[in-house]
């Protein structure tokens, strides 16, 4: 069992960056790769950025690329989200969350285990 948990959301205004961190707790000597999904209200949850164990493979949503880094420290058994150039679309509920098979996958049924979000709030 890994435990996730979030932290870093709050309010920005448009055009302003975050960094959110994700926090891993549990079995992590396994390898796992790592995403970070989005929910905004009455909408899906949305693939955002993954990351491989070792950092080396990444993968974003189109809609971030350029604007959103995904990364990791091991030795920390952290995952950061460092988000620049907000827009108010990117206002949502974001969550980590593990994938124990380490593959660096873009659909939320992949990942097996979540935290339980951070709210990120971007006024324009």
């Amino acid at each position: 069992q890994v435990q996730l948990v979030e932290s870093g959301g709050g309010l920005v205004q448009a055009g302003g960056s975050l960094r959110l961190s994700c926090a891993a707790s549990g079995r992590t000597s396994s390898r796992y790769a790592m995403g970070w999904f989005r929910q905004a209200p009455g909408k899906e949850r949305e693939f955002v950025a993954a990351i491989s164990w070792s950092g080396g493979g990444t993968r974003y949503a189109d809609s971030v690329k350029g604007r959103f880094t995904i990364s990791r420290d091991n030795a920390k058994n952290t995952v950061y989200l460092q988000m620049n150039s907000l827009k108010p679309e990117d206002t949502a509920v974001y969550y980590c969350a593990a994938d124990w098979r380490g593959r660096v996958a873009v659909l939320a049924a992949e990942y097996s285990y979540w935290g339980q979000g951070t709210q990120v709030i971007v006024s324009s």
